[in-house]
Formats: structure tokens, C-alpha cells, sequence
């Protein structure tokens, strides 16, 4: 069982593996999509303009709740990001392949990009005295542990992420290949057990998982974000 991403293709030392290449693939889906909802828009939406109605709507309400209806403009384009490349790319494992969600060469650097928006906006809201008082209350003597709380902020947000997809993954693949045995000990021609048996777990795995935890990964950059900028006092 391979736990790492698998390399699609080199050049010279540029290895592309199939989480950039399904990046890739979402990319211009996503573009296509947009092109698609917004070409011939209507008063009445239907089809494509519909879809995508529906998940700006969703989008920049779940952020003026989290985030305040004064911030919902500026962030809601961001998070609907997230959202479009998260969930459905950490259900790949529907198509049988492996989700983008579970390397870390893609939930890093979504972690780090939310962790310099978190700490680009509380400067930029407070100033940078004012939000190096709020990291420092109630005493300076705080300001390490709080500083080393927000370094490692955007590698529990990365590790969580990765952390329940791989889960899935290895779990899936213990199963699939545990049911595989069976059947083959029973003799059975029609793989019954790999058919029926691993449906409820491929529905939280693939499905539920997927959604929750772009959910939590979400939520956590909007209170983070909002909490820089409204600060402590």
C-alpha cells in the first residue's frame, strides 16, 4: 500500500505526482465552469447559473456569519475557493483515486496561505503596535507562547486536514483488500463482499469527510482571521 502520492512523470528534477496533475484538472474544470455559469446570464437562473448561484449564496452567507456582514464581501471570494477545491477533490476517492486532500503538498500551503492572511489582516486592521499589544496581553511575558500558538496554527490546520483524508484512505484500502481475501477464500466469482459491504464507509469517507472537514478547515481561517482583526480589546 502506497501512503504517498504517485508520481505521474519527472522533468529533470521537477517530480509532478497525480495530486498537481488532479490540480490541474480542477483548475480548468473550475474555469470552465465559470465561463459556463456566467456566459449567457439571466434574470431566472437555470442549468449551470443556477449551481453557481446557489453556492455563492451559501458561501457569502456562511461567511457574514463568521465573519460579520462588514467582512463578507472582501473574504467570502477566498473561502469559496477553499471550498470549491477541497471538497471536491478530497472525494476523488469516489473515481477510486487517491484524494489531493491527503498529501501534504497541498494542505501546506493552504495552510500557509490562510496563516499569512490571518496575521496580514490583523496588522493591517490594528496596526502592527496594536496588534503586537493584543499578542502580548495580558503580559509580555506571553507574547513567546503566543507567537509559538500561531506558528503552529497553520500546522494543525494542515495536519487535520491531511490527517482525517489519509485516514480514510488507509482505511478504504484495508477494507477493500481484507473483503477481496475473503471472497477469494469463499470462492466466490462476483466480488459480493467488495460490492455491498464498503458502501457506508465509502459515504463517510468519500461524501461526509470531504465536506466536513473543508467545513473545519474554513471555519477555523474565518474565526482565526476574525479574531486578528477584532483583537482582545
Amino acid at each position: 500500500m502506497e501512503l504517498g502520492p504517485k508520481v505521474i512523470f519527472t522533468i529533470g528534477k521537477v517530480t509532478v505526482t497525480e495530486t498537481v496533475v488532479w490540480g490541474w484538472i480542477f483548475t480548468v474544470l473550475l474555469l470552465l465552469f465559470v465561463w459556463r455559469s456566467t456566459r449567457r446570464m439571466e434574470r431566472v437562473p437555470k442549468g449551470a447559473q443556477a449551481v453557481a448561484e446557489l453556492f455563492v449564496e451559501v458561501v457569502y452567507n456562511m461567511t457574514g456569519d463568521a465573519m460579520g456582514k462588514e467582512n463578507r464581501d472582501k473574504f467570502a471570494p477566498y473561502i469559496g475557493t477553499l471550498l470549491a477545491f477541497i471538497v471536491p477533490g478530497s472525494m476523488l476517492g469516489l473515481l477510486d483515486c487517491r484524494p489531493i486532500g491527503a498529501d501534504l503538498n497541498f494542505t501546506v500551503p493552504l495552510a500557509l496561505i490562510s496563516f499569512v492572511m490571518v496575521h496580514y489582516n490583523g496588522v493591517r486592521i490594528r496596526g502592527a503596535k496594536g496588534y503586537l499589544k493584543d499578542l502580548s496581553s495580558p503580559y509580555v511575558a506571553m507574547l513567546p507562547l503566543t507567537l509559538l500558538d500561531d506558528i503552529f496554527f497553520p500546522v494543525t490546520l494542515a495536519m487535520r486536514l491531511f490527517g482525517n483524508l489519509l485516514a480514510g484512505v488507509i482505511v478504504m484500502t484495508l477494507v477493500y483488500g481484507g473483503l477481496a481475501s475473503l471472497s477469494a477464500m469463499l470462492g466466490s466469482v462476483v466480488p459480493f463482499f467488495q460490492l455491498a459491504i464498503p458502501l457506508p464507509l465509502n459515504f463517510f469517507f468519500d461524501m461526509f469527510e470531504p465536506v466536513l472537514q473543508g467545513y473545519i478547515f474554513v471555519m477555523l481561517t474565518m474565526v482565526f482571521t476574525s479574531n486578528a482583526m477584532a483583537g482582545k480589546d
